[in-house]
């Protein structure tokens, strides 16, 4: 659209600049931050903080810790937590699991089923993942000022709440 709000079929900038290539841009910048600060952190576990800054570690790794909660949860649980096929989550708790952040327990409920949970490394991790957040959504409020990182922050809520 131009000025006048008439449609102009050689301005292709809104390609570029659409609020949904915008929030993704966000959101790959966030992770990235969260994941350089892994790699340094003292708090991290040393092998995994070795991965973050080798770029072993990436955003699957980061839906991992974000989606499996305390108490632990199926592959199938936690694949549509996070939004995978369970096939690729299977792998990447393949991958989590021989790295020591989790680990396949018994389900209490189905003798059947098994349960991903953190092991004691895994919670060292997701601590020193709650300080990487921490940090990095102070870098953004510092970057974009308290009033507007507040307005982003409800606003982005009600919109992934979908109301």
């Amino acid at each position: 659209m131009d000025d006048t709000g008439a449609h102009n079929p050689q301005d292709d900038r809104w390609r570029q600049m659409h609020l949904g290539r915008l929030m993704g841009h966000a959101l790959r910048r966030f992770d990235t931050r969260v994941l350089a600060l892994m790699a340094a952190s003292s708090q991290a576990p040393l092998a995994l903080s070795h991965l973050a800054a080798r770029d072993k570690v990436g955003a699957a790794h980061v839906h991992l810790t974000r989606h499996l909660p305390l108490a632990g949860a199926r592959l199938t649980e936690l694949a549509q937590a996070a939004g995978m096929s369970k096939q690729a989550m299977g792998d990447l708790v393949d991958q989590c699991e021989a790295w020591g952040l989790v680990a396949r327990t018994a389900d209490p409920h189905d003798a059947r089923a098994r349960r991903i949970v953190f092991t004691p490394l895994g919670l060292d991790w997701l601590a020193a993942f709650r300080a990487a957040v921490a940090q990095a959504e102070d870098e953004f409020r510092a970057a974009v000022g308290a009033e507007v990182a507040t307005v982003v922050a409800l606003g982005l809520e009600i919109y992934a709440g979908g109301g």
